[in-house]
């Protein structure tokens, strides 16, 4: 088989749950075990961080990879969905694995598929544990697919846990409860592994401290770690895909490596300033651990982490006239960081190019929109997953959101764009997989 021929295999033989949702995720990790055996368990053979979380996850870890690799080390990154290409889901230094690479890997280990039966996302995860191995990184950052404690990513022990928030989404597979959910989230806390916890949140904190304290890993939480500001920039309408986000940092520990100053991110959804610190505090604790990051670097890495990673989706411009920006925000709490940043542009009217999948509580996400001034253009995301557009609008109806509905994604964003007026904003999102066909 030849690439495309390779993919077309994976996507049609192997469950994903990208596409087709509950139905393809696995609740243990006997299939993960059983492949990587295969492989001579790679996943013993690099060093890693693991971040996992309900929001941020995608931007921490492509972040903390920026890093790594501006102080000079071979780093690995696992992620996902991807957006337009599988292989963006596996990079070394920034650049996707070859196309052989899957090839290969896939063609060497068909009979073990057939015989283990594995998902997409379990076969996803051992390719890219064995490509780590094989070139043999310095370190890589794993980032959690769904949940954590069963996450097929949860079969390595790293060097540090990450966890950015808690927020709810697939209540279906993680429970009905933000202390459930986090209690799943919480899974991947190791025995004497340090855990960074991004966000202090009163309501599921006990969980974690509860959780570290059982398994003898040091904690802490970012956000009391660190006070950051941002500048007006999320304010301003000539902002550019080049654009910066000045940060300012104060420490508020005196242990602490990182004290006072100033930085630019390259992400400028106002959302980052809460990774940035989850960042922050992973990079102290990777320096009390010997790895060699200075504050130059960390400053350099932070200015170019899409450059340098492959980023998109998150707060992205994507055409300046008219404005338009597009972001991968889908559950309840994404959005309201999502609507924060709209609120802070300055606008006649706003288009808001609007899909969803139909296995998510959309209702929570509708009832956050606004009925006022904002035009809405129904569309449905191009996978079986995705909520017909005819259904989306009557849901929508109900929240007194108003708009026609489109047969693509594309086709819903050109309308937006043709009828913003000059100094109005067209917005697109609800899904990653809206996202995903446009950028």
């Amino acid at each position: 088989m030849n690439y495309q021929e390779t993919l077309s295999y994976l996507y049609n033989q192997l469950p994903m749950f990208t596409r087709v949702g509950t139905s393809a995720f696995k609740k243990d990790l006997t299939n993960t075990i059983a492949l990587c055996a295969k492989l001579y368990n790679p996943q013993h053979k690099f060093k890693s961080i693991h971040v996992g979380g309900t929001n941020g996850k995608g931007s921490t870890s492509h972040m903390l990879a920026a890093v790594l690799q501006t102080a000079g080390y071979k780093t690995g990154l696992y992620t996902s969905p991807h957006l337009k290409d599988f292989r963006e889901r596996i990079r070394i230094n920034g650049e996707m694995i070859g196309e052989q690479e899957v090839v290969d890997f896939v063609t060497q280990h068909k009979t073990d598929f057939e015989t283990i039966e594995p998902s997409f996302f379990e076969m996803t995860v051992a390719l890219a544990f064995d490509a780590f191995a094989r070139h043999q990184v310095d370190i890589a950052i794993v980032e959690v697919g769904l949940g954590g404690r069963l996450d097929s990513t949860n079969i390595i022990t790293p060097l540090l846990s990450v966890i950015t928030n808690i927020g709810w989404d697939h209540m279906n597979m993680l429970g009905n409860t933000l202390p459930l959910i986090a209690g799943e989230k919480a899974g991947i806390i190791k025995p004497g592994v340090p855990v960074i916890i991004g966000e202090y949140q009163p309501e599921v904190a006990e969980v974690f401290m509860t959780t570290a304290s059982e398994r003898g890993a040091p904690m802490v939480f970012a956000s009391k770690q660190w006070e950051l500001t941002s500048s007006k920039l999320q304010t301003e309408r000539n902002t550019s895909p080049d654009s910066l986000l000045d940060i300012r940092v104060m420490s508020t520990s005196e242990n602490l490596t990182l004290s006072s100053y100033q930085l630019q991110l390259d992400l400028t959804g106002t959302y980052q300033l809460k990774n940035v610190k989850t960042v922050l505090s992973a990079v102290d604790e990777l320096r009390n651990q010997g790895w060699t990051i200075t504050d130059e670097q960390f400053a350099t890495a932070l200015k170019q982490v899409k450059t340098l990673t492959g980023l998109q989706g998150r707060w992205q411009i994507l055409s300046t006239s008219p404005l338009t920006i597009c972001d991968t925000g889908h559950n309840s709490d994404g959005i309201q960081e999502v609507l924060k940043n709209i609120s802070g542009i300055p606008y006649q009217h706003l288009h808001f190019v609007l899909g969803m999948v139909n296995d998510k509580d959309i209702s929570k996400v509708l009832s956050l929109l606004p009925p006022i001034n904002a035009t809405y253009y129904f569309c449905k995301p191009d996978l079986p997953r995705g909520l017909d557009a005819e259904m989306l609008q009557q849901q929508a109806l109900a929240f007194a959101l108003h708009g026609n509905m489109y047969a693509t994604v594309p086709m819903a964003l050109k309308a937006a764009q043709q009828q913003a007026g000059p100094n109005d904003l067209v917005f697109a999102g609800g899904s990653t997989f809206v996202v995903a066909e446009i950028v």
